[in-house]
């Protein structure tokens, strides 16, 4: 990796994008040595300056997962300059299950726990008519039942972002919609309970399965066995 420091947060984009094509395997260890290299070299630079690379990295090369949020999230001085513009301008564009969800946890999430966002903002993703961003709406909810997104426990804004897409349909929206509400149980089981009782007509069945697998046994799904490969949760 070139230390020289850089003065163009451009060229640093650059740089990052040659180191990721450069890995024989692009796998989540690979990527996290290679996302705490850079921002191990990062620490020294502005927040502006690392906004801007994260911006070149998603406009100039696609890069919408793993090491471009994560390199903004590990920087306190980045992530700090964070609101809703700027999460939808870092997020323009996403297009997967793995897009939407890195977006969500190190970026979306944790600016809804710190009050950067609204649950305003959060509310009119939920009602976007991209799928991408109705599941970003959802899986934002995780940060604010997640101690290590610095959550505490948020049943009124998680429910509410749960109520608006109770009926979708889209299997990514599903699956989302499961995990919001499993992250919650460690914090209000009850209020879980009562969502699903007050939607059992509504909610679709691999919700209702999911979720009261984990309010039961604790696992989403006790008698599956471990499949190869990850998959949306």
């Amino acid at each position: 990796m070139d230390q020289e420091r850089c003065t163009n947060p451009t060229d640093m984009a650059a740089q990052i994008d040659r180191e990721v094509r450069s890995l024989e395997v692009r796998r989540a260890a690979s990527i996290d040595r290679l996302r705490k290299a850079f921002s191990k070299r990062l620490i020294v630079y502005s927040g502006e300056f690392v906004l801007e690379v994260g911006r070149s990295l998603v406009r100039d090369y696609g890069h919408r997962s793993g090491i471009c949020y994560e390199l903004i999230r590990h920087h306190r001085d980045a992530f700090a300059l964070l609101g809703c513009p700027e999460l939808e301008e870092l997020g323009c564009g996403i297009d997967s299950w793995g897009a939407a969800d890195s977006f969500a946890r190190h970026l979306a999430g944790p600016a809804w726990v710190r009050h950067r966002i609204t649950t305003e903002d959060v509310r009119a993703w939920a009602n976007s008519p991209d799928r991408w961003w109705r599941r970003v709406a959802l899986v934002s909810t995780v940060g604010l039942n997640s101690r290590v997104s610095g959550g505490t426990g948020d049943a009124p804004r998680t429910l509410e972002i749960c109520r608006l897409l109770v009926e979708d349909d889209d299997d990514m929206v599903v699956k989302a919609l499961s995990w919001a509400l499993r992250e919650l149980v460690a914090f209000d089981r009850d209020a879980v309970l009562h969502f699903l009782d007050e939607h059992a007509d509504r909610l679709a069945a691999r919700v209702k399965r999911e979720v009261r697998n984990k309010l039961e046994t604790g696992l989403k799904s006790p008698h599956r066995r471990t499949q190869h490969g990850k998959q949306p949760t």
